[in-house]
């Protein structure tokens, strides 16, 4: 059984390559996930109890006993899981640390027979055994087991030819409160939703890829939205190129190190 630390878009596209495989997966978040891309993102079922991306279901889980069941209908169990406890409980076979926090929270070496990274803050053979690149470009999506992913630039894929600009954050720390949903067309400098009584403007229009839903409370400069400039509203129902390119380095790690179910 593989575990994957996260369930956001990154770490659902990795599950939806994984799953489609035949692997056996339990997947974690917080109990209140701040991820985006919501509607590819398996971290839905922990707010509402399940949740379908690209024809895969997962069911929130808070026991092991719950998730065998989960696992006997065929679907993904997602803990939440702020305390770090999944692990030990499930004691996974090969452990996927996809949380993208930049940084390396908690992982290490010992955490399972196979330990695999994603993104910056992880060193393959120190912290993990391979590491994923998750910066675009040339080396999209590659295992690496010496060495560690590209360093954080802090600046986005250019995605229609733009970077930073298609990044709604929060101009203040606050409650956010949303008035577009994903999938919806927005204008340049349209106000998207309110943090307490501040707008929240988008700089450039597309389709809202993005946002964070109603109540969550966000920190100033916080990632709150994202647009996407090529205007493909069905691009919000599937996992996007570079979670699934990423999702293919996992795979190719988990054979290398002989993952077998």
């Amino acid at each position: 059984m593989i575990l994957i630390r996260g369930a956001g878009d990154i770490a659902s596209g990795i599950a939806v390559r994984l799953y489609r495989c035949g692997f056996t997966l339990a997947m974690t978040d917080l109990e209140k996930p701040t991820s985006i891309r919501r509607t590819v993102c398996f971290s839905e079922a922990i707010l509402h109890g399940a949740y379908t991306v690209e024809g895969i279901t997962a069911e929130r889980a808070t026991t092991s006993e719950e998730a065998k069941a989960i696992w006997q209908r065929g679907h993904i169990p997602v803990f939440a899981d702020d305390a770090g406890t999944t692990l030990p409980l499930l004691q996974p076979d090969a452990l996927v640390d996809a949380r993208l926090a930049k940084v390396n929270l908690d992982t290490s070496l010992s955490d399972a027979p196979i330990v695999i990274a994603v993104g910056p803050g992880f060193t393959a053979g120190t912290d993990c055994h391979a590491v994923v690149e998750t910066q675009r470009g040339h080396y999209l999506g590659r295992a690496i087991y010496a060495g560690s992913a590209a360093p954080n630039t802090g600046v986005p894929g250019n995605i229609g030819g733009y970077t930073v600009e298609r990044i709604i954050r929060a101009p203040k720390a606050g409650i956010f409160h949303p008035l577009r949903t994903i999938g919806d067309q927005v204008a340049a400098d349209e106000i998207v939703a309110y943090v307490d009584e501040e707008p929240v403007h988008c700089q450039i229009g597309g389709t809202l890829r993005g946002i964070l839903p109603e109540g969550t409370h966000v920190n100033q400069g916080m990632k709150s939205g994202d647009v996407d400039p090529r205007c493909r509203p069905e691009h919000c129902l599937c996992a996007s190129d570079k979670a699934l390119s990423v999702g293919g380095g996992v795979l190719e790690a988990l054979l290398h190190f002989g993952y077998r179910e």
